[in-house]
């Protein structure tokens, strides 16, 4: 059997942690914890809901929030879903304006583009050149119509890391803009404090952090509302209707668990094969770093190519490295990185570019072939191109 490409993409290097997967093996195979949380006329539900609700604190801990704020989702797509409609829906007598950025995920864009669709006003931010937002930008966005900015904590393609702090007191002194932020890339990546930064909204995605898909959070705060996206049986508070996956949500409670307590030794060994990483890719010169280089998680590295075609590059490497050239939810749009746009690169620098995710179960045998790989493509593809 041939080898398997190295994995050095987002979405493969944050398949689930073995021990995760016992965990919740063990989970779908108890006597007890098969039960539903909502039943609570006997024990089986009683366990079921004891157990989420552990599971509940385990995730406020990991992001400095408090266990009754957490509403469980099937992912973080729904979490800005719901807090993107659900503030907007709910506060629309205050207001009907909202602040996002062109480099934001799709699911916080395109809910923005919907609710424009429906009436509702919308500021795209442009970052700085290397990704970050300006706070100062911020506040001169704002207007006394403005109820909801929404800003991710890391960018799912340059890996670009926001002081989200700083957002936060601009919107607190707005008085009615609730901040909300989508930190599915955050968790395990680098610290993300939900209380201390003052945020009002965050979603969460618990396979970002090494556990099952199908399953994240919403995060609020006290101080904000929103209205529901979908009725039924009144889980998680009413704001969430639906039966709960006891086994999902117990796994998601372990893997945020150890990504707290892995964080500072995984950032440091992550932190070393990128830059392990990215001096062996710049040695070929005419490679550009995408995102500001000090602001960052060490998890995510997205680099340019000049004078290569895209899709050449993607198919000479691809047998030997799973790479993507952007999101794994835009790959399938084969259209230039619309966030690298934004940061004001070519469409060929676009189309050349590589997202490079290391993850827990990434080694140094993986940087160095795809060290090697590119050093062997990327100055062929230019000797054909004529460059």
């Amino acid at each position: 059997m041939s080898e398997l490409p190295a994995y050095l993409d987002n979405a493969a290097t944050t398949r689930v942690d073995p021990r995760v997967a016992a965990y919740m093996a063990q989970i779908l195979s108890s006597d007890d914890e098969f039960g539903n949380a909502a039943s609570s006329t006997h024990h089986y539900g009683d366990v079921a809901a004891a157990s989420i609700e552990r599971a509940r604190q385990q995730v406020a801990a990991a992001v400095g929030a408090d266990g009754d704020g957490v509403i469980f989702t099937s992912g973080a797509t729904e979490a800005n879903n719901l807090a993107i409609f659900g503030v907007a829906h709910y506060y629309q007598a205050q207001g009907r304006h909202i602040v996002t950025s062109r480099t934001e995920h799709k699911s916080v864009l395109d809910p923005c583009a919907e609710l424009e669709r429906r009436g509702w006003k919308v500021t795209y931010l442009i970052p700085e050149q290397g990704g970050v937002i300006d706070p100062v930008q911020l506040a001169a966005a704002l207007r006394p119509d403005t109820v909801l900015v929404s800003l991710m904590h890391v960018n799912n393609e340059i890996g670009i890391v926001q002081d989200v702090a700083a957002l936060a007191e601009v919107c607190a002194k707005h008085g009615h803009a609730w901040l909300h932020v989508d930190a599915a890339q955050a968790v395990g990546k680098c610290e993300v404090d939900f209380r201390a930064a003052g945020v009002d909204l965050m979603s969460l995605s618990a396979h970002k952090a090494y556990g099952p898909k199908g399953v994240g959070a919403l995060l609020m705060s006290k101080r904000v509302h929103v209205r529901p996206l979908q009725f039924g049986g009144g889980q998680e508070r009413s704001l969430r209707s639906g039966t709960l996956a006891t086994h999902q949500i117990l796994g998601m409670g372990m893997a945020f668990q150890l990504s707290g307590e892995m964080l500072a030794g995984e950032r440091r060994r992550l932190g070393e094969l990128r830059d392990r990483l990215w001096q062996g890719l710049a040695r070929l010169g005419g490679v550009l770093r995408n995102g500001d280089a000090q602001h960052n998680v060490p998890n995510l590295l997205n680099v340019s190519f000049e004078a290569v075609e895209g899709e050449s590059l993607l198919a000479a490497v691809s047998s030997r490295i799973a790479v993507s050239t952007g999101s794994a939810c835009t790959s399938a749009a084969r259209e230039p990185s619309y966030v690298l746009r934004a940061l004001g690169r070519s469409d060929q620098l676009c189309e050349s570019s590589l997202r490079f995710g290391l993850g827990r179960f990434t080694v140094e045998r993986d940087i160095d072939i795809a060290i090697e790989v590119l050093s062997e493509a990327v100055p062929r593809l230019r000797r054909v191109a004529g460059a």
